[in-house]
């Protein structure tokens, strides 16, 4: 099992506008799908926070087309009564550790700057799969809050998608 960060963000660090919209990420030329579907082969497992779960649910593709995920098994941390769905399970795990530790194959971290947050705070992270767009936002959702973590990369891959670069690390433990 392998937990992983798979994200775009601007050259100047910001994964959405204030607002949390992702126009500009949209606006820039790509190719094909810039990796997602390879990516996406080697999920089981999708957890994400509250917020981009809402997110998702108010994007009119999910309404129209379905739970994005349906392949994996989907977890939203929260700490919200929710009632159960057949898309994800609601959870609210004392021990981020002990609960990723009975999932079964590689898990992505999906979603915002607080989730990212904290799995770094809890040392949960394996692997980066940033990918960077040439944008500039000046302002908006950081990548990387500011918190209680540290950790050091080392670079394993490097590509080129249209205009994206995706960088590939491994959290050294």
């Amino acid at each position: 099992m392998t937990v992983k960060l798979y994200i775009a963000t601007t050259l100047d660090g910001y994964i959405a506008t204030e607002d949390d919209k992702l126009d500009w990420l949209f606006e820039v030329s790509g190719d094909g799908d810039n990796g997602y579907g390879n990516f996406m082969h080697t999920i089981r497992t999708v957890i994400m926070g509250m917020k981009t779960y809402d997110w998702l649910m108010n994007d009119e593709s999910v309404i129209k087309n379905g739970w994005p995920y349906s392949e994996q098994d989907s977890y939203v941390f929260t700490r919200q009564n929710q009632s159960a769905n057949t898309a994800v399970t609601f959870v609210n795990p004392d021990n981020i550790r002990e609960f990723i530790s009975t999932l079964a194959g590689d898990i992505w971290v999906v979603g915002g700057g607080e989730i990212i947050q904290l799995f770094l705070e809890n040392g949960c992270v394996d692997e980066m799969q940033i990918t960077i767009a040439p944008v500039l936002l000046g302002n908006g959702r950081r990548l990387f809050p500011s918190g209680n973590y540290a950790e050091k990369l080392k670079l394993i891959e490097t590509k080129t998608y249209g205009q994206f670069v995706e960088l590939h690390y491994l959290v050294t433990k």
